[in-house]
């Protein structure tokens, strides 16, 4: 983000200026004026701050577009803000500059998430996904059936939300497994579907939300978005 604060000699490092040392050293000597006004090490600084060095102003950085598609192990919540005992996504990917999740897929859940640095862009994806794809892999404890198949994918009334889900894809892929597409996005939702028809969730994996795909990325890694993805996936706000 572009008001973010670093440290001043992180930032004239990440920018090619000198190292973190060398940044140090000059602010020591009074050689480098934030806004103006003399620097002292340690200072936080942004890109929308401007910054003199040894008398030479600088160019303010331009911020990087940042989305990739992360493989969120369970166990990982996707928040930005840290709670004890809780072990956050942004922690987790441990990107180089700052991002966050676009939108949530809950603890005990694991697959796909999108994170970035784009702030209009999480607007345009969560104002829309109401009515995009996104595909899961879902086991459960009991077998599944016909039945259940039929009643998942017209639509299940859930009576702690007062809601009956939107019909949906669902295709049987083992005897405990199968994939559901949804264009809902409710707390929960799959999990509160199957415990609606007495079935529990042993394990649930995102594989797709829209056109990008987890395809074979390991747990806890990230890719970054091609640009060939990222403009099929705008085309769709």
């Amino acid at each position: 983000m572009e008001n973010e604060k670093i440290r001043l000699n992180k930032y004239l490092s990440e920018q090619g200026i000198c190292s973190r040392r060398e940044a140090d050293r000059l602010a020591e000597q009074g050689k480098i004026l934030i806004n103006g006004r003399r620097a002292e090490p340690g200072m936080r600084v942004s890109a929308a701050d401007e910054i003199a060095v040894d008398g030479k102003v600088l160019e303010r950085a331009k911020v990087r577009p940042v989305l990739i598609a992360v493989n969120k192990p369970a166990g990982v919540v996707c928040t930005t803000a840290e709670f004890p005992g809780e072990y956050n996504i942004v922690r987790m990917v441990n990107y180089p500059t700052r991002i966050y999740p676009i939108g949530r897929l809950d603890k005990d859940s694991e697959g796909l998430i999108l994170m970035t640095n784009q702030g209009e862009l999480v607007n345009d994806i969560l104002k829309s996904s109401a009515e995009k794809e996104k595909e899961y892999v879902v086991r459960i404890h009991e077998a599944v059936t016909p039945e259940f198949i039929q009643r998942m994918g017209n639509g299940v009334f859930l009576p702690e939300l007062k809601v009956t889900t939107k019909p949906c894809r669902i295709r049987q892929t083992g005897a405990r497994e199968f994939t559901i597409i949804l264009t809902q996005g409710l707390n929960r939702q799959i999990r509160r579907m199957c415990e609606a028809l007495d079935c529990h969730v042993a394990s649930l994996k995102r594989v797709r939300i829209m056109n990008i795909r987890l395809g074979n990325l390991p747990s806890g890694h990230y890719r970054n978005v091609t640009e060939a993805e990222f403009e099929e996936m705008v085309r769709e706000f």
